[in-house]
C-alpha cells in the first residue's frame, strides 16, 4: 500500500504543527508546536477560543483589582494567553510547544532573559516542566547571548526570524536548543529582488536550511534544525532529513492528501563526508555578515515588525473584550484605532504590504479575499472574534 508524503516524512523528521489552532493541531497529531505572535491574534479571533480569551482576561483583572485600567489588565493577560494556549496545546502533542517573548524585546538581552524566566515560571506553576517549553527569541545578536544564558540555566529556546548564515553560527556556538530557519521568507525575498520563480533545490530558503544543517552536522553541533515558514510542499520534500520541520496545516492537510515517494535529501552521515570551512564567530564578525546580508537585515527587520503589529493588535482586541465583559462597549474606536495603526499610506485600505505580518491574520480578516483590508473588515473581524456579552 502506497503511503502518503506525511507518513514517509515523519520517518526522519519531526513533524511539527505551526499554529495556534487548536483543533488544527488534534487533527495532525504533530510531536511538537510552535506559536508566535500573529498565530496568537490569529486563534484569538476564533470564536471557539473565546473562553480562554476570556477566562484569562478574568483572571488578570482578578490579581490586579478594580482600580486597575484596561490597558494594565490586557498587559498582564497578554503573556498570560500564550501560556494559556501552550497549556492547552500540550494536552494535545507528546512533545513540546514553543512560546514567544514579546518581539519588542528583541534588541535588549536582560529584559529578554527577564521575560523569559517570568513564562517559564508561569509554565512551571501550572505543572509543566520547562523540558516541555521552547522559549522563542528572534536571532539578533542580543536575543543569541540572551539565549546563551537562558541554556545554562536549563530553559530551552528556539530561535526564529532566522534568515543568515552568520546567525544559525552564532546559535550553535550558543549553545541553543533549536533554531527556525524561515524558508518561505527568504523565497519571498529572492522572489521579489530577482523576479524569477525557483524550483526544488533551487529556492534560496532550501539552500539555506540545507547549508546550515551540513554545517552543523560538519562540526558536531547539538542545536537541532528546524525548517519553517513554508510556501509550498515543494520545500518540505527537499528538506526531507531535517532535524524538525514546522508546518502550517494547510501543507500538511496537503501531505496527508499526496502519495508518491520521498526520498531523504538531507542525512547526517553525508554533511559529515563535507568539505566545510568553520567560521569564527564574535559580535564584531556577526554584525559584519549581517550588514552584507540584505535579505537576512531586511527580513529581520521585517520580522520583529511584523510580530510587533500583532502583538499591538492583539493588545488592543483583549482591551476590547475587556470593556465588552465589564459592560463598555467600544467596538467602533477600536476598529478604528486598530486601521489607522496598519493604513500607512491612509489610502483607506491595508494591503499585504501595510500588513507586514502573517499571512494566517491577514486572510481571517480579508473577508472578500480581494488582498486588501477595508474599515468594514476590521470591524466586523472584531465583531466576530469578541461578540458582545448582551447577545
Amino acid at each position: 500500500m502506497a503511503k502518503t508524503l506525511l507518513e514517509q516524512l515523519r520517518q526522519f523528521t519531526v513533524v511539527v504543527a505551526d499554529t495556534g489552532d487548536i483543533q488544527a493541531i488534534e487533527a495532525f497529531t504533530p510531536q511538537d508546536t510552535t506559536t508566535n505572535p500573529s498565530l496568537i491574534t490569529a486563534a484569538a479571533q476564533m470564536p471557539q477560543y473565546q473562553p480562554i480569551v476570556d477566562q484569562t482576561l478574568q483572571a488578570a483583572r482578578e490579581e490586579l483589582g478594580e482600580q486597575a485600567t484596561p490597558e494594565d489588565v490586557a498587559k498582564l493577560a497578554f503573556d498570560r494567553l500564550a501560556i494559556g494556549f501552550g497549556l492547552q496545546i500540550l494536552q494535545i502533542v507528546p512533545g513540546r510547544v514553543s512560546t514567544e517573548v514579546d518581539a519588542r524585546l528583541s534588541y535588549d538581552t536582560q529584559a529578554t532573559i527577564d521575560k523569559a524566566r517570568y513564562l517559564i515560571s508561569q509554565y512551571e506553576q501550572a505543572g509543566i516542566s520547562r523540558e516541555r517549553v521552547l522559549i522563542k527569541i528572534a536571532s539578533t545578536w542580543e536575543g543569541i547571548k540572551a539565549a546563551e544564558v537562558l541554556e545554562k540555566e536549563g530553559i530551552h529556546c528556539n530561535l526564529t526570524l532566522l534568515f543568515g548564515f552568520h546567525q544559525a553560527i552564532a546559535c550553535a556556538e550558543a549553545g541553543v536548543t533549536l533554531i527556525s530557519p524561515f524558508v518561505g521568507r527568504i523565497l519571498d525575498w529572492y522572489k521579489k529582488e530577482t523576479g524569477k520563480d525557483y524550483v526544488g533545490a533551487e529556492d534560496p530558503g532550501v539552500q539555506s536550511v540545507t547549508q546550515i544543517y551540513n554545517y552543523y552536522k560538519k562540526f558536531g553541533y547539538k542545536t537541532e534544525v528546524m525548517g519553517a515558514s513554508f510556501r509550498n510542499i515543494s520545500e518540505i520534500r527537499e528538506l526531507a532529513g531535517c532535524d524538525l520541520l514546522t508546518i502550517s496545516p494547510k501543507l500538511l492537510e496537503q501531505l496527508q492528501e499526496t502519495e508518491a515517494d520521498l526520498p531523504r535529501k538531507l542525512d547526517p552521515d553525508q554533511a559529515a563526508t563535507l568539505d566545510i570551512v568553520k567560521i569564527p564567530m564574535d559580535k564584531a564578525n556577526f554584525e559584519k555578515m549581517h550588514a552584507e546580508d540584505a535579505m537576512a537585515s531586511e527580513k529581520l527587520t521585517e520580522g520583529i515588525q511584523g510580530f510587533t503589529k500583532a502583538l499591538e493588535l492583539l493588545e488592543q482586541l483583549l482591551i476590547q473584550r475587556l470593556t465588552q465583559l465589564e459592560g463598555q462597549s467600544t467596538l467602533e474606536h477600536a476598529a478604528e484605532d486598530i486601521f489607522r495603526v496598519y493604513d500607512h499610506d491612509g489610502d483607506g485600505f491595508i494591503t499585504r504590504e501595510e500588513w507586514a505580518g502573517t499571512d494566517a491574520v491577514f486572510d481571517a480578516i480579508d473577508i472578500n479575499h480581494d488582498g486588501k483590508i477595508s474599515p468594514d473588515e476590521i470591524a466586523v473581524g472584531l465583531g466576530a472574534a469578541f461578540r458582545l456579552v448582551e447577545a
